[in-house]
């Protein structure tokens, strides 16, 4: 089966919705220097002012003292850490925003942040913030509740959030609707729990609340990354059924993922036509879709038609277009063609990222070419690109190949002062690396290191490449055995004014008893939501009972 690219004589459907002129009248404008600089300064100027005062309010919100500080700083720091999803900027800067006397507690402000705190994973944090609201004397309405399924949901802790859309119900204006439900279902699908989809839409069933093409895509979306590709098709078939939702793009690109991705090329350029026939216009990312699908079945030929149908017809190239072709060509061992294409995005003016060099770097580590990869860090070096931990352990992994420990030590140095955290697989690498030098005695240090670095999750799937699998069973077994299952209640006491000590080192306070777990632990929650007046005791095994 072929991929039939339709040209806009036939089939109109390859337009985006603008339409495309050619040569179209050029208009000159004299504008004169004078009348533009002002304008110019005056924008940039209103910039640095906003930059400054959000910086100068992240500084105070460390501070007790500051409670009479103007709305708008407060508010745009308090906006901006949110949408950068730093959580515990914009928790320091809630605590600040509650200390002035012109706060008034909102609904929105709250669902604000248990949306960032969902997309962070932090569910403790999402929890103490709802016990907040609640002693704010705030009523919880539907999109704090929707926010709040979010972050359990996205956190995986599903039993939270069924028992949080419970709550919902139980409350009379505050019954879930399809937004709190497509929310869930999403939630599921990206944990493949499957087994709770069919829970959810008999309750969306019972209650009258019919599907939307959100959570039709969710559905099929979820059910084609996982190759569930029968699922996948009837939930299509119930979404064109239902006569209320209509397949669009994302059902599109959808289909022709999943197909592409599991390699079924046939298949995908089947789907292509069918929807093509539904009226369907493809974006940008469906063929961003199509050139990585036929590039992973080493399908050259048609990966370049795609990218010059793609110049015919004005759909210009972006990062990530550029990023996918230097990714195939790099696995393929054509370093030729992925290097030209590199220096075409350069000369398109876009600006490569953390992904386009992980792919250079991995293409020359391949290849056995260490000097490339001198040169790639040398670019990295001279620009501002954003560096993760994905770019360290790549870099590592092609010195470690090269057998430099010197360099790796000096990219391991270099990744703790930009501040990006070494994960398992960055130990790892230079873990292996040591122990094919010989290094013994520096392969153990690293052991060590990683075990005080990387959290416990990330410790239980990780084993140690110098063990066998009945050493790593063994010292498994011993440390699960050894653990004390221990209950234990944490009581929240709101009180209508401060009456204990703060400041460094005075956050927490132990109540030495004779009776073991008799109100021993106490701690307040200045630090956190300054102003709250919150003691929180926990009570352990038998009191805790």
């Amino acid at each position: 089966m072929e991929l039939h690219l339709r040209s806009p004589v036939s089939t109109p459907t390859l337009y985006s919705d603008h339409t495309h002129k050619r040569n179209p009248p050029i208009q000159c404008l004299r504008l004169s220097k004078r009348s533009s600089c002002p304008s110019t300064q005056k924008e940039l100027s209103r910039i640095l002012r906003t930059e400054a005062a959000v910086k100068n309010i992240e500084r105070k919100a460390n501070s007790n003292k500051y409670n009479n500080l103007w709305p708008k700083p407060v508010l745009e720091a308090l906006d901006e850490a949110i949408a950068n999803n730093v959580w515990e900027n914009a928790l320091k800067i809630f605590g600040l925003l509650r200390k002035q006397h012109w706060y008034e507690p909102r609904c929105q402000t709250y669902a604000k942040l248990f949306m960032m705190l969902g997309k962070c994973k932090q569910p403790e944090q999402a929890g103490l913030l709802f016990e907040l609201m609640l002693t704010d004397g705030l009523k919880p309405t539907v999109d704090v509740y929707t926010a709040l399924v979010s972050v359990y949901g996205k956190s995986g802790l599903f039993d939270k959030a069924f028992s949080t859309v419970d709550d919902m119900k139980s409350i009379s204006d505050c019954k879930p609707d399809v937004y709190t439900y497509s929310i869930l279902i999403n939630c599921c699908t990206k944990f493949r729990r499957y087994d709770l989809i069919e829970q959810v839409l008999a309750e969306m069933s019972y209650l009258g609340i019919g599907c939307n093409t959100v959570i039709y895509n969710n559905l099929i979306d979820g059910y084609g990354k996982s190759e569930l590709f029968e699922l996948m098709e009837d939930s299509l078939t119930d979404m064109i059924e239902s006569g209320n939702c209509v397949p669009d793009v994302f059902t599109f690109n959808s289909f022709l993922g999943a197909y592409g991705k599991s390699g079924q090329i046939d298949r995908m350029e089947k789907w292509y036509d069918e929807f093509q026939l539904m009226g369907i216009k493809p974006d940008l990312k469906t063929f961003n879709i199509l050139i990585k699908a036929y590039g992973k079945a080493t399908m050259f030929e048609k990966m370049g038609s795609i990218m010059e149908f793609m110049k015919k017809r004005y759909f210009t190239p972006t990062v990530v277009t550029y990023n996918i072709v230097i990714e195939v060509f790099g696995k393929a061992g054509k370093i030729v063609k992925m290097e030209e294409y590199f220096r075409n995005m350069k000369h398109q003016g876009m600006k490569p990222n953390s992904i386009t060099y992980c792919s250079l770097i991995s293409a020359y580590n391949k290849a056995g070419n260490i000097n490339k990869v001198d040169s790639i860090l040398r670019q990295v070096e001279n620009s501002d690109v954003i560096l993760d931990a994905a770019f360290f352990n790549c870099i590592i992994s092609a010195y470690g190949r090269a057998g430099d420990i010197n360099k790796m030590g000096e990219l391991f140095l270099t990744m703790e002062e930009k501040k990006c955290v070494p994960d398992h697989i960055t130990f790892a690498t230079m873990i292996q690396a040591c122990n094919a030098l010989g290094m013994t005695a520096a392969a153990e240090d690293l052991k060590r290191r990683m075990i005080t670095t990387i959290d416990h999750s990330a410790m239980k799937s990780f084993n140690f490449p110098s063990q066998s699998s009945d050493e790593v069973k063994k010292w498994k077994t011993e440390a699960i055995e050894k653990l004390d299952v221990m209950v234990y209640t944490k009581i929240f006491l709101k009180f209508p004014r401060k009456f204990w000590l703060c400041g460094p080192g005075k956050e927490f306070f132990i109540n030495a008893h004779d009776r073991r777990g008799y109100y021993t632990f106490w701690q307040h929650m200045e630090n956190a939501y300054p102003g709250s007046n919150i003691l929180v005791v926990t009570l352990t095994n038998g009191e805790s009972k």
